[in-house]
């Protein structure tokens, strides 16, 4: 086997695909492509997994954030276009499995080491890497009914990371009470104002440290 050449280990740049690229095998197609894929991989939006990515990406449409390619370890998940760097926290009530009564909802908020894609190195120091949360919370409780594409089964909990860094609670997870203490629920059209919001007072809790 020939030795892989060291420019090969650098950092893949993925591309943006459009659905219609074939799998092949010795230069011939192999009769599926890669939209057959998605749709056999993501088509359940109330998996824990999809609604997660789906909420990342609900959010980045509202912070007109969707302009790059998902990226799965960045140490935060979205970036505006005016550099507000925010993570997206979900949960809902109704789940695909067969529930003996709704979920509690609680979001995870701990704080991590940032790892960098480029140098494959952690941080030595642990903390909210965001300037902001946007808690995303399907909040519908039927589920004869429930559909993630419907943007009104959504409400959204702006916080800045100050706010959770000042928190005299757990600071690994908080429920939706305690969410409700600190800030009201967003619609959709409401989420790039109260980001926005949520920066300014974050930058200014950072300038009067």
């Amino acid at each position: 086997m020939d030795k892989p050449l060291v420019e090969s280990l650098e950092v893949i740049k993925a591309t943006l695909k459009n659905g219609d690229e074939q799998f092949h095998f010795s230069g011939q197609t192999a009769g599926f492509d890669l939209y057959s894929f998605w749709r056999w991989s993501v088509s359940d939006l109330v998996s824990n997994a999809t609604r997660g990515r789906l909420a990342e990406y609900i959010v980045a449409r509202a912070l007109n954030a969707n302009g790059a390619i998902r990226s799965e370890w960045d140490a935060y998940d979205l970036v505006t276009p005016s550099g507000i760097k925010v993570e997206v926290k979900s949960a809902a009530y109704v789940q695909s499995w067969f529930q003996r009564k709704l979920s509690p909802i609680t979001f995870l908020c701990r704080t991590t080491r940032g790892w960098d894609a480029e140098t494959n190195l952690q941080t030595v120091e642990s903390r909210r890497w965001a300037d902001v949360y946007v808690f995303a919370l399907l909040h519908h409780q039927s589920k004869a009914s429930i559909d993630p594409l419907n943007l009104e089964q959504w409400e959204f909990y702006v916080v800045g990371t100050c706010v959770l860094n000042e928190r005299k609670r757990s600071q690994h997870s908080i429920s939706l009470k305690s969410l409700k203490a600190i800030c009201v629920p967003m619609k959709y059209a409401e989420l790039a104002a109260a980001v926005e919001a949520a920066a300014k007072q974050q930058t200014n809790a950072t300038a009067a440290v």
